[in-house]
């Protein structure tokens, strides 16, 4: 009899606990006043690593004026460029929310996704550059292959768009976001594959090669924060696309909104601009590789 009250106690505290917390989740994201407190946190935060990858892109080319736009420096600048349109899509998200046809809303939510996509795999496309050099492979496949792949992405999710607007049904909406997740876990894999085949060619360097240690540490700490946030993006557009209390796609839900910014692109960019902070050389030995 104890034992049947005690469960019963239990499961009833369990219940209230779950009430409560969702009482708490529903009251932050339906106050507007913790609306634009959140809101204009995330921007505040974007606008902090705007303001980083800014001053590094002035530092390196100071540092390498003699240079054109380097991998380096395109990374930087596109980093500028993706930070500094979601700080100002957050700072004037009420304004964003008034905007007409809908399809608008998803896509100054989704261009940024894109261009966060294209920065880091430009990552990527410069570690499977260094790799096939090292191993005295060709690589003037490399960069057009880069370009055509994010062609391809960026046309079909522009003809998705067009499909949404022209007619909004929930599986067009579905294949949008599906299509997010497998761009974003293509993404992942390219950072274990290449970061990793990088990594352990650096492991197979004399320990006496200047800088080795720190150009391992830097790669391999840059791979895991980079696999690990595209990884946990792909999981997150799985669930908005098919439960609508993980919607992420019209600033509905704050707190989520909340959270989902600040693992998958905040805390990431921050991490690696940290990782990534050395300038070059003012004469470098290794070739710089401007995008053409």
């Amino acid at each position: 009899m104890g034992r049947a009250l005690l469960g019963s106690f239990n499961d009833t505290s369990v219940m209230y606990t779950l009430k409560d917390a969702y009482s708490w989740w529903d009251e932050l994201n339906d106050s507007p006043i913790w609306q634009d407190l959140i809101f204009h946190v995330l921007a505040a935060l974007y606008g902090v690593v705007t303001l980083v990858a800014l001053v590094q892109l002035i530092r390196i080319q100071l540092r390498v004026p003699e240079y054109g736009w380097t991998t380096q420096k395109v990374f930087h600048f596109l980093n500028v460029l993706v930070n500094g349109v979601r700080c100002l899509i957050f700072l004037f998200h009420r304004d964003v929310l008034q905007l007409k046809p809908e399809i608008v809303q998803h896509i100054l939510l989704d261009v940024p996704s894109l261009a966060f996509f294209t920065t880091y795999a430009l990552l990527v496309l410069f570690w499977a550059e260094i790799y096939y050099q090292a191993r005295a492979v060709s690589t003037d496949g490399l960069r057009p292959t880069f370009f055509i792949i994010n062609g391809i992405i960026y046309a079909i999710q522009m003809v998705l768009w067009l499909i949404i607007w022209w007619k909004p049904i929930s599986l067009f909406v579905i294949l949008s976001k599906m299509f997010f997740a497998v761009v974003s876990l293509f993404a992942a894999l390219g950072f274990l594959l290449y970061g990793g085949r990088l990594f352990s060619m650096l492991q197979h360097f004399p320990v006496e090669s200047k800088g080795r240690r720190k150009k391992l540490h830097e790669v391999g700490y840059v791979t895991t924060i980079c696999f690990v946030c595209f990884l946990v993006r792909c999981i997150m557009m799985c669930f908005n696309a098919f439960d609508d209390a993980a919607n992420l796609d019209l600033l509905d839900h704050p707190v989520l909104n909340f959270i989902y910014y600040l693992l998958v692109e905040i805390l990431p960019s921050s991490l690696v601009l940290i990782i990534l902070r050395k300038l070059p050389p003012k004469q470098s030995i290794m070739p710089y590789h401007p995008i053409r």
